[in-house]
């Protein structure tokens, strides 16, 4: 099958398309474990495109616990870009794993990724491509199962999927292939029965009146860490060696659902992450080593563990990156130095213009400690300086929104005579997401969202500036599936007959089909935007984060 499969993809459906090693697997540190002889098979997808699905470490991560355990393998699959959809469906060819071009029909578990909203479509479109039932109730197997931080409210897409696993991943996996192993071949109920035994499992189909615990990893050392990660033929978003050194944050901002998700902090020891780091560059050649965390520069001593990698690999033209950066001159030095191969740019994140309004979501940040970071930034000679801002947070007002017109042209006054720098401004609609202090606030409209981007626009006119905003439209469907319920399943699955696909690209997001879907599912999305009153119950009441 996998020959006559190869052929016809390479002879009829590859040339075709755009991109295509997206889709033939055979990477560099690829798994490609004996089917017949391995018992359960799972396969791992992320509902995006290969190139954002391959930057996910969480899967990376299940992808070497799986197939070094002695009884299951793990195989990969993304999202379709449109043209392959389209050959996919004109040849009657059924979506298939990387690894063995396995159709996905044949897999006993399919486990989906969930880190975005607006992947929702792209899940149930995968599992139509493979000729699986998208409704939970018409479908035997094989068993979908979905974990990530959209399933900490998994009602909206309650009616997809078997089974929510709701915590860190590494934690539950094999006690969930190990109990489809051992009651493989009872009827699927009594199968779900048993998967709702599981600490931190939850089955739409069960009535369960406690509530479902999340589950974590108590000792990040002693647990599996993907030192040989596999590297694809494409660029992808995160085209690096990524090193987890934490896990959780320190910080109290009162908007952030990571945090929530996350905590409690929990710390890899250095001498895990040297050996770690070492075996990774080793295994793919990566020429940068990203240190990852919610908020990096919070390790214990980040400086001593930063130069010393920066020293070992610098031979070697590797760089050391920080994706998280603090608004102090020793964090801003700290990564320059560190990142000593190639400049790094760094990204700060004032997320409000007023020290009101920083107050309020709890970013422990004065104007003087911003404009001292961006300064010994550019001082450093940094170039690239990346600023998020936030727009729609409780209580904004006029005075808020010119806040982040003032301090981000004194940030780029502080560049005035500094060459080739790049200060980009991104703006985002503050989202009231589940599990956070702000859960129960009000979401601004499209066209109060559209108002504030349009005063931002005609006050920054800054050409040392590049405004970036996200789309109004897209961050209200984010909003509504957030803070959903289950009735929206209905308006996902009637988003996606009409073509919604690809959301999340801009170039396939539509929103019209949306407006339609949920007018034909009878269905007002605007009422999830709406403040919660605190005696009014939350569909995500019962999971306990």
């Amino acid at each position: 099958m996998t020959i006559i499969m190869r052929e016809l993809l390479e002879q009829t459906i590859l040339p075709g398309v755009s991109k295509p090693a997206r889709y033939t697997g055979g990477e560099l540190n690829e798994n490609k474990k004996d089917w017949e002889k391995t018992e359960v098979k799972v396969c791992l997808s992320y509902p995006d495109t290969y190139e954002v699905g391959m930057s996910n470490l969480g899967l990376s991560i299940l992808y070497s616990i799986v197939n070094n355990s002695d009884f299951a393998l793990a195989e990969r699959c993304y999202a379709p870009w449109p043209d392959m959809e389209k050959a996919l469906r004109d040849g009657k060819i059924p979506i298939y794993s990387l690894e063995s071009l396995t159709p996905l029909s044949e897999f006993d578990l399919i486990g989906f990724s969930l880190h975005h909203e607006l992947t929702f479509t792209n899940m149930i479109n995968i599992l139509d491509l493979a000729g699986i039932p998208i409704s939970s109730k018409e479908r035997q197997k094989p068993i979908i199962l979905a974990g990530g931080p959209c399933t900490v409210n998994p009602e909206p897409i309650a009616d997809f999927v078997d089974l929510f696993y709701i915590g860190e991943g590494e934690e539950a996996i094999i006690d969930i292939l190990r109990t489809y192993k051992e009651n493989k071949t009872r009827n699927k109920e009594d199968l779900l029965k048993e998967f709702s035994k599981i600490a931190g499992v939850y089955v739409p189909a069960l009535k369960k009146e406690q509530k479902i615990m999340k589950r974590i990893v108590k000792d990040l050392n002693s647990k599996t860490y993907p030192t040989k990660p596999i590297v694809p033929f494409i660029e992808v978003i995160h085209d690096r060696a990524m090193l987890e050194i934490m896990r959780g944050c320190p910080r109290s901002c009162k908007f952030c659902q990571a945090r929530s998700i996350y905590q409690p902090l929990r710390i890899r020891k250095r001498e895990t992450l040297e050996k770690q780091a070492e075996e990774m560059i080793k295994n793919t050649g990566y020429e940068e080593l990203s240190l990852v965390s919610l908020s990096s520069c919070d390790y214990p001593k980040v400086d001593e563990l930063g130069r010393k990698l920066a020293t070992k690999f610098e031979k070697d033209r590797i760089s050391i990156s920080l994706p998280s950066v603090r608004m102090d001159s020793f964090s801003i030095n700290m990564a320059k130095e560190i990142g000593r191969v190639r400049p790094p740019g760094v990204t700060l994140a004032p997320e409000a213009g007023t020290q009101r309004l920083r107050d309020l979501v709890g970013k422990g940040l004065s104007e003087e400690e911003i404009l001292s970071g961006a300064a010994a930034a550019f001082e450093a000679g940094i170039q690239k300086i990346k600023l998020y801002f936030m727009i729609g947070l409780p209580t904004e007002t006029e005075e808020d929104l010119k806040g982040i017109v003032d301090l981000t042209n004194k940030i780029a006054a502080l560049a005035k005579g500094k060459k080739r720098t790049r200060i980009t401004a991104s703006v985002a609609t503050f989202i009231p997401k589940p599990h956070t202090p702000f859960e129960r606030e009000q979401q601004i409209s499209i066209e109060e969202t559209l108002s504030k981007q349009k005063f931002l626009k005609q006050n920054l006119r800054n050409k040392a500036i590049e405004l970036r905003w996200h789309d109004a439209e897209a961050s209200f469907l984010e909003g509504v599936f957030a803070r959903g319920d289950r009735k929206l399943s209905k308006a996902v699955e009637t988003a996606w007959k009409m073509g919604a696909r690809l959301d999340a690209w801009s170039e396939h997001f539509k929103f019209d089909l949306w407006s339609s879907a949920f007018s034909e599912s009878n269905i007002d999305p605007s009422s999830y935007l709406k403040k919660r009153e605190g005696s009014e119950k939350l569909p995500w009441n019962f999971i306990e984060v």
